[in-house]
């Protein structure tokens, strides 16, 4: 059978060593989905593939051993997925996704389940899916509650940290010094006991909410304000594998999805075409192009709450093959 590989990829199906076999991509936004669609996915992979699934590092699902010719009707049979979850398409339905550039936006389970969480990640993982597919370009993008990083989003381009703002009730306070020792020993120093009562450094805080949690009296409580820690271009990979760096503290939600469309606009400027597959991926665009170009265009028209910190540089490091 004579396939157009490009063709076959973008919509959502790999291309494996197995001649004649492919293998069906299954995105899953903030990897949170109605039990009901597993069944779905089990009578695809009985029915068409192998009858086995694979639960993909980006939180999605790939099912295997599906011959090239049973494409069409394993498109069919994920239209209720596609809609169900709520997928962007510039397609018909029935015909599958329409693009796989921009790689399944992961997270952490979120304050839905972790008391530890700041926010609710998969709601935010599914406004930015709204935001950026379908697209062929090549993002990774990631979000986690709070500073422990459980969806490891440093390694990302774009990764979301939770941060909140502690609010301190003197009133409330007994002055136990719960909230002074958990900071010390779970987080990062930013409350030190100042005439018996708690002081917070806010320069030093990362936002983490370790007091809120810990305090029996509650006169430590999370923001109304959500916020954010948005990193950038951490990556794997064979070439320069790093980890990305801080590029944006106390940033709001809106501000974080406006600098991702910026960035995609960016791309479009800038990628090298020429590139295996004709793609590259944004880190190393911004290698090429330098940090203060990419600055120029991630912030344009982003206003930002007036207590965010912008980085003036970022230095990437880890290992570099010359």
């Amino acid at each position: 059978m004579d396939i157009v590989t490009k063709k076959v990829k973008k919509n959502a199906f790999r291309v494996t060593k197995v001649r004649g076999m492919t293998a069906s991509r299954i995105r899953v936004p903030g990897g949170h989905l109605d039990a009901k669609y597993l069944a779905m996915i089990q009578e695809i992979a009985q029915k068409y593939g192998n009858g086995t699934v694979h639960i993909t590092s980006r939180q999605g699902f790939e099912i295997p051993g599906i011959r090239y010719e049973k494409m069409p009707e394993v498109n069919k049979m994920l239209e209720p997925i596609i809609t169900g979850l709520g997928i962007n398409r510039a397609n018909n339905p029935g015909e599958g996704y329409s693009s796989a550039g921009t790689r399944n936006i992961t997270a952490c389970i979120g304050n839905r389940v972790c008391p530890y969480a700041c926010y609710d990640t998969t709601a935010f993982a599914k406004r930015i899916e709204k935001a950026v597919f379908p697209n062929d370009l090549h993002f990774k993008i990631a979000l986690t509650g709070c500073p422990n990083d459980c969806a490891k989003v440093r390694m990302h381009d774009f990764g979301i940290i939770g941060m909140t703002d502690p609010q301190y009730e003197p009133l409330r306070c007994v002055t136990c010094d719960a909230c002074v020792n958990y900071c010390s020993k779970k987080s990062v120093k930013a409350l030190e006991k100042v005439n018996f009562r708690p002081k917070h450094n806010r320069e030093k805080c990362i936002g983490c909410g370790e007091c809120v949690l810990n305090c029996p009296m509650s006169a430590w409580t999370r923001s109304q304000q959500k916020y954010y820690r948005l990193v950038l271009m951490g990556r794997t990979g064979k070439r320069n594998p790093r980890m990305a760096e801080d590029f944006v503290k106390w940033i709001d939600e809106d501000s974080i999805v406006k600098i991702i469309m910026n960035t995609y606009e960016y791309v479009k400027e800038y990628i090298d075409l020429s590139a295996p597959g004709g793609k590259e991926h944004v880190g190393y665009i911004i290698d090429r192009t330098g940090f203060d170009e990419y600055k120029k265009w991630a912030l344009k028209d982003v206003k930002l709450p007036p207590v965010a910190e912008v980085s003036e540089r970022l230095y990437w490091g880890g290992k570099h093959y010359n």
